[in-house]
């Protein structure tokens, strides 16, 4: 045959012989619950124990497995039992080494190379071990020191394998040992069934609960009482982000991962990983820790459900100050927005935010705290003039974004307009009134926003207001009331008034021209001139009435923060409703507010009547008129008034005390609409009498100048136990828009 063909031959051999490996290795590892293990050959120790039943030196053992690499790995090894070379040995007793499966595991097939010199009744034996006893498959009692392969398999599975050398006779005889007898074997491969999955545990700062961000750590362990653990793996929903391989004692034979042990792996191992968490969406996620041991068997940690969020939340929605983004006068600014959509990402936690203004005024960066919060009350500028506050979102694992900030508007004028009337030319006293007269509003903030221009008569005490129009000025922050005088005024002498507003609602009112005198103007008795008459008008009634819930009047007192309503209707003589026709409801704010006069208009329905909602705020008087109409003459409901209790919040600490105890109270008092007095509001602190039933003063305090008020009570003479009822009450006092109001009771109770 030629050298060509025998080189081909071996190729094709070679292609076999690596793909018979290939199934063999893909069968192996096919068959889950089983691992193999080498011993005494492959450059492999052995894993197994001698023993020595007969004593007094009858046997020895002897083993050689570990060779040099390189070197033939079956040269010169075996694992072999001698007798002694004299003497004798009773029968029975037997040398043995002896492979032990791990706990909870058992052995189901070895083969290897057996080969022996035996004499006189002296026997090599192989079998399985187990509580029934020894149950040998392999047996031998001549010579024979060629190696030899043996093969077996069990089922069930045995918990031991032994290899002996006995005295194969009845115990009262016996066996010479002379000449000495041996048994030896080498090139054994164990195969073990383990079907125990192993244990799997997890921790870390990944599983320790809320939201989690950025790299976090997670340690886990795993244990195996049979093979040992061979590797773990760390999943997030089903991606595997770390795979841990443990130290095994093995060896790769004929592309086989082998075991050196008949416990190849650790039976308790440990770890830890990173895991980066900017990987994964922002919502839950699924956290899992599964054990490999040397079988094959799988073992994984319940899930963990952890949460992850690492991005920032979107800008705030729908933001809105209270009161509008106008200007306002009042340095408290509340502001409110709902709260993007987070979707399976953390909550809303939190609201940075930022103040800057004028001359470079900047609060810097401050965090208000507050699951799902959606408001930020109380927000106060340094003095008038336009802010900006600019907000964004924390969420609860901490993430946020300066750059999605939304920009608020904080406009604040709480200075009051200028306003003068102009010079009027020198004019002879015999001749007219003007038919106007002027006033110059400045306002350096808010500019401009209304004005009337009033007159009475030197012997009047009552103004009649003119019609008036605001014009441009000639500066963008100043404008001109412009007053029509009425042709019909008799001789006399006049006085005006002009009352200026600006977009803030500060009012300013004055009687006095740019110079500082006092503007006044004279008219002169002149001849009668030839009039018509008036064509006679029809008289009209005009009834009105407050109502809130079920108090109904022209003086009622409300509760704080309520919006009541003002309705009534517009009458003929003959008691018809007119429809259609405009009335003018002027609301007169009490001493103190911070509002000024409001005007609203309001049309009549179809019967007559009107409706019109009041808005929160301080006590007030209103009217209601009716200009009149051709044909209709003018009618007014006199003032009504609408008292608004005031309202304050009171807490006390602790709840309970011993006799003779202080309890301290803290509270504020709510000021929509009106500035504290500048020594502050004047609070009492009353306490329930039951006995009398009526509320009895206890202390008097002031509040500072935002509302806020502490106070202490020493329980002096007290001797038993009581429960005892405290409230605030915000009273009544001069430059004070609110009728008296009381806080929600607190309880105290006062021990013996």
């Amino acid at each position: 045959m030629s050298g060509a063909r025998v080189a081909m031959l071996r190729i094709v051999g070679l292609v076999l012989a690596l793909a018979l490996a290939v199934l063999l290795l893909v069968a192996r590892e096919a068959e889950a619950g089983k691992y193999s293990v080498a011993q005494c050959g492959w450059y492999v120790g052995i894993d197994a124990s001698w023993a020595d039943t007969a004593g007094a030196g009858k046997f020895r053992p002897d083993a050689f497995c570990a060779v040099a690499p390189g070197a033939d790995p079956f040269g010169g090894v075996h694992v072999k039992s001698f007798t002694a070379t004299a003497g004798t040995v009773s029968g029975n007793r037997f040398a043995r080494w002896r492979w032990d499966a791990p706990p909870g595991t058992g052995i189901t097939r070895i083969t290897g190379t057996w080969w022996h010199a035996l004499h006189d009744g002296i026997e090599q034996r192989i079998g399985t071990m187990s509580p029934a006893g020894f149950s040998p498959f392999a047996v031998a009692a001549a010579i024979d020191v060629s190696p030899r392969s043996f093969v077996a398999g069990f089922s069930p599975p045995a918990p031991a394998i032994e290899d002996r050398l006995l005295c194969a006779r009845a115990e009262s005889k016996w066996c010479s040992l002379e000449p000495g007898s041996w048994s030896a074997v080498r090139a054994v491969t164990i195969t073990i069934e383990d079907d125990g999955a192993p244990g799997a545990a997890i921790a870390g700062d990944l599983t320790a609960g809320g939201w989690q961000r950025g790299t976090r750590t997670v340690g886990f362990w795993g244990n195996d009482g049979g093979a040992g653990v061979r590797f773990g793996e760390t999943w997030v929903d089903g991606a595997r982000v770390d795979q841990t391989e443990y130290l095994c004692q093995k060896a790769l034979i004929g592309g086989e991962w082998l075991g050196t042990r008949m416990q190849p792996c650790l039976p308790l191992v440990s770890g830890s990983t990173a895991v980066d968490t900017t990987r994964f969406s922002d919502g839950p996620h699924a956290l899992r820790h599964c054990a490999t041991d040397f079988a094959g068997n799988v073992g994984c940690a319940a899930p963990i459900t952890i949460a992850i969020d690492n991005n920032p939340p979107a800008h705030p929605r729908a933001q809105a100050l209270a009161g509008g983004e106008g200007w306002r006068r009042a340095d408290d600014f509340d502001l409110s927005w709902s709260n993007p959509d987070q979707g399976p990402a953390s909550p809303i936690w939190g609201a940075y935010w930022r103040i800057t203004g004028p001359a470079g005024y900047d609060t810097g960066v401050h965090l208000a705290p507050g699951r799902n919060i959606t408001s930020l009350p109380d927000r106060t500028v340094p003095g008038p003039g336009a802010y900006t506050l600019h907000l964004w979102l924390r969420d609860e694992a901490g993430n946020d974004a300066a750059s999605s900030a939304v920009d608020v508007p904080l406009r604040l004028d709480n200075v009051a307009p200028g306003v003068a009337f102009e010079p009027t030319p020198d004019r002879d006293p015999a001749a007219q009134l003007p038919g106007s007269v002027t006033a110059v509003v400045t306002d350096n903030h808010s500019g401009p926003k209304s004005g009337e221009i009033s007159l009475r008569h030197l012997g009047s005490d009552d103004w009649a207001e003119l019609p008036t129009k605001l014009l441009p000025g000639t500066k963008a922050d100043s404008a001109r009331l412009l007053a029509t005088l009425p042709g019909d005024l008799g001789a006399g002498t006049y006085l005006f008034r002009a009352v200026a507003a600006d977009g803030a609602g500060n009012t300013t009112t004055t009687t006095r021209r740019v110079d500082g005198t006092e503007m006044a103007l004279r008219k002169v008795a002149v001849a009668a001139r030839g009039r018509t008459a008036a064509a006679a008008r029809a008289k009209t009634r005009l009834f009105a009435r407050l109502r809130w819930r079920r108090r109904r009047g022209t003086e009622i007192t409300v509760p704080f923060g309520s919006a009541p309503i003002l309705s009534g209707r517009l009458l003929d003589s003959d008691g018809a409703g007119l429809a259609g026709r405009r009335l003018r409801v002027v609301s007169r704010p009490s001493r103190g507010a911070l509002s000024g006069i409001r005007v609203d208009e309001v049309r009549t329905g179809p019967h007559g009547g009107f409706r019109l909602p009041l808005s929160a705020g301080p006590s007030r008087r209103i009217t209601v008129g009716f200009a009149g109409e051709d044909g209709l003459e003018p009618s007014r409901r006199p003032g009504m008034a609408l008292r608004v209790r005031g309202a304050a919040a009171l807490g006390a600490v602790p709840d309970t005390v011993p006799a003779g105890g202080i309890v301290h109270f803290t509270g504020r008092v709510m000021a929509k609409g009106a500035p504290l007095p500048r020594r502050g509001k004047l609070i009492a602190i009353q306490y329930y009498e039951t006995a009398a039933g009526e509320w009895r003063p206890v202390l008097f305090v002031r509040s500072d100048r935002s509302g806020r008020f502490r106070a202490r009570y020493r329980f002096r003479y007290l001797t038993g136990r009581a429960r005892i009822r405290f409230r605030a009450v915000a009273l009544a006092e001069e430059r004070w828009p609110y009728a008296t109001g009381a806080s929600e009771p607190v309880m105290v109770r006062v021990g013996g």
